[in-house]
């Protein structure tokens, strides 16, 4: 009997712990989007993953990943005539959201040698403002990683 993709748990575990380890996120979620309780401000901000596709190959797995982080828009009651910025704080989310994803995806690249896996061809980021009936705002980061294919045949 062959054993488990372990690197599997690898990928997903390191990036759980970069994650929380970033002041600006307090939940980490995985799996369907439609499971988490998005209507509960004491989540925010939060970062989710999901494992869209894996391509096995004779020596390496490639996972296609993808990491939501989001967090609330602030809307203030008071009137403003900064027609660019408006009356929220939707731009800072988008800083902050970006900068998230862009230190997990250089902590993914820079920890190559150290860990089983390897970032493969270049993470794209894509904002997002209306995508969940909350108001809230974020990147989705997209990327390959390769992991050993460490499952044999007897």
């Amino acid at each position: 009997m062959g054993k488990s993709v372990r690197g599997f748990y690898l990928v997903t575990e390191f990036i759980e712990g970069q994650l929380l380890a970033d002041s600006n996120v307090n939940t980490v979620t995985y799996g369907s989007i439609e499971d988490i309780a998005l209507e509960k401000q004491n989540i925010y901000p939060l970062s989710h993953m999901n494992v869209l596709s894996a391509i096995p190959q004779e020596n390496q797995i490639v996972f296609t990943i993808s990491v939501i982080s989001m967090d609330c828009v602030d809307v203030s009651k008071e009137a403003t005539e900064d027609i660019f910025k408006g009356n929220n704080n939707e731009q800072d989310v988008l800083n902050t959201q970006c900068a998230v994803l862009t230190k997990l995806s250089s902590a993914i690249r820079r920890n190559r040698f150290e860990n089983e896996f390897e970032l493969i061809g270049e993470p794209s980021l894509e904002p997002f403002t209306d995508r969940f009936p909350q108001q809230v705002a974020g990147w989705v980061l997209t990327f390959d990683i390769a992991i050993a294919n460490d499952v044999y045949l007897c």
